[in-house]
């Protein structure tokens, strides 16, 4: 296995030192892996009962691998080579940073965006087999895709039974039906396993599997991870990187993950929803922020901030001294699947340190029942504050006299307290609008704040809990834009651009409702608002700088 390691330094350190031996005298790390659930306080043990599966999820999902890997030859021999996951959250988080690592193609289908959703329709559709992965099975987005790639292999002359492949918790609505109409494969996961702790069950594997994947020697490497942490040792590096996430004090909930040539692609957008969904409840929490190695929030060192390094196996393991002494930071090397292991453990040990149930996600559903609503009324789009250019500004009383975008972004950042963070939200294609993720650092520059990034609806099943459930203390930039051509959503009376209109206004409603400050950048036209809104926020950085400067 690559073995992993740990180095904490500055305030990190001292949590580590802190609590791990409190966390040893209680024999935390045996009891996680004998599945006791009274570890999170009676409030959280019915829930983490039924939660805690994921522990001996390798050795479970071992089975697993001679099936994935029979269907995928079934699949190759009929000509079928391009696989699409039709999946969100944990559905989709690990397929796709388990595909990128091992450099395998997956078509990751995790949103509703019909431009998005058509493309993914019109690549080799005849060579295609999807995967619907849905824990609880009645999960909208992976519904309305399943019904337009049904509806899609038919009109193509494919038979569509033969290329669904189903992913869900025995017994729910997705399992029942799936059953019943004789798609070609059902895979059933192991309830008892949250969908975020979901890596190395069917949710992470079947996908991985049949675009090609090692899942075995993925599977072999966490298993000894599985045995290396369940030891109540003061040398424990899961129980560090749990205590070094939640023991700080005061606490630094702010956790920037950066990839320094770990060799694991993709792995904070992962680690974003796991430690976000867990942790973000009771106004408290741990928000991830996922960023470069020129991160602002790196060099400005707020004292809210944890810095996450994921390096390669043989890099320093000591963090450079400055000169106010060691920097706040974690330095962590290991490979993929030992990673994963680590991670769910350690974010598990943090929601004990912060007295909260790591296992459960309380506000999720607000937005997701806010945008049915929406969908049930169809109402007419709110009037716009003002519209400057491409882009269609709606905000609050806060925007006061605000006439160009430039204003409003200036009126937005204006809520923004010594402690929050900016949360930039872009309901749209994330391929094709890929330049709108330039913004997250131009803004963390502009602010000394640190700033998210997130691709909706994806990021409902993720940050979207510390969002409302968290401290309220994020202001929020919402993205949504006109797709040049709508999809329909078959046996549905709406499309998938008004499902992810929906879906926005709905999550801009109940932010709302908890007092979150949220501007709404409406693009009439895709591109000419891509750019534009690139232009101002280069122009606001330039700006701040300048002002920083005298």
């Amino acid at each position: 296995m690559t073995t992993l390691s740990v180095a904490a330094s500055g305030a990190a350190q001292q949590a580590v030192q802190q609590h791990v031996p409190a966390l040893v005298a209680d024999k935390v790390a045996s009891r996680i892996f004998d599945k006791d659930a009274t570890l999170w306080g009676p409030d959280a043990e019915s829930e983490s009962a039924k939660r805690l599966g994921w522990v001996e999820a390798p050795a479970v999902s071992g089975p697993l691998v001679a099936e994935i890997e029979a269907l995928r030859a079934e699949l190759q021999a009929e000509g079928v080579n391009h696989i699409v996951l039709a999946g969100m959250g944990g559905s989709s988080l690990a397929p796709e940073v388990i595909t990128r690592t091992a450099g395998v193609e997956l078509t990751v289908l995790d949103s509703t965006d019909p431009e998005q959703v058509s493309a993914a329709l019109a690549d080799r559709l005849e060579h295609t087999a999807i995967v619907v992965s849905s824990k609880s099975g009645s999960t909208l987005e992976t519904d309305s895709q399943r019904r337009i790639f049904e509806q899609e292999f038919t009109r193509a002359g494919v038979d569509a039974k033969s290329r669904i492949i189903i992913v869900t918790d025995p017994g729910s609505p997705l399992d029942k039906a799936s059953r019943e109409a004789g798609y070609r494969k059902v895979f059933n996961a192991d309830p008892n396993v949250g969908g975020r702790y979901s890596a190395l069950t069917a949710f992470g594997l079947v996908p991985s599997g049949l675009a090609g994947v090692d899942i075995q020697g993925l599977l072999d490497e966490a298993e000894e991870t599985g045995e290396v942490l369940r030891d109540d040792a003061d040398d424990n590096i899961g129980l560090a990187l749990g205590a070094a996430l939640g023991g700080t004090d005061p606490l630094r909930n702010k956790i920037l993950i950066v990839d320094e040539g770990s060799g694991i692609v993709g792995f904070p957008d992962w680690a974003e929803q796991l430690i976000a969904e867990s942790t973000g409840k009771l106004g408290t929490g741990l928000l991830p922020v996922v960023a470069g190695t020129d991160a602002p929030e790196i060099t400005d060192a707020a004292a809210d901030v944890l810095v996450v390094r994921l390096v390669a196996a043989d890099a320093d393991d000591e963090p450079a001294a400055t000169a106010d002494g060691a920097p706040a930071e974690v330095r962590l090397a290991g490979g993929l699947g030992a990673q994963m292991v680590l991670w769910e453990f350690a974010t598990a040990v943090a929601g004990r340190l912060l007295g909260i149930n790591p296992f459960d996600q309380p506000d999720v559903e607000a937005a997701k029942q806010a945008a049915r609503g929406l969908l049930d009324a169809q109402p007419e789009p709110a009037p716009a504050s003002f519209i400057d250019g491409a882009i269609e500004v709606r905000g609050g009383d806060w925007l006061g006299e605000a006439k160009t975008v430039g204003d409003a972004l200036q009126a937005l950042v204006a809520q923004l307290g010594t402690d929050g963070y900016l949360s930039v939200q872009a309901y749209v294609d994330r391929i094709s609008c890929a330049p709108l993720e330039e913004v997250r650092t131009r803004l963390a520059a502009a602010t000394h704040r640190p700033v998210t990034f997130g691709w909706g609806p994806r990021f409902l099943h993720s940050t979207g809990q510390f969002h409302k459930g968290g401290p309220a203390i994020g202001v929020f930039l919402q993205i949504t834009a006109a797709a040049s051509e709508d999809l329909g959503i078959p046996d549905r009376p709406f499309t998938f651009g008004e499902l992810i209109q929906a879906q926005a206004a709905g999550d801009a409603q109940v932010l709302a409702e908890h007092g979150r400050p949220v501007l709404r950048l409406h693009f009439a036209d895709r591109a000419a608002g891509v750019q534009q809104l690139n232009t101002v926020v280069s122009a606001f950085a330039e700006q701040h700088a300048e002002n920083q400067g005298n």
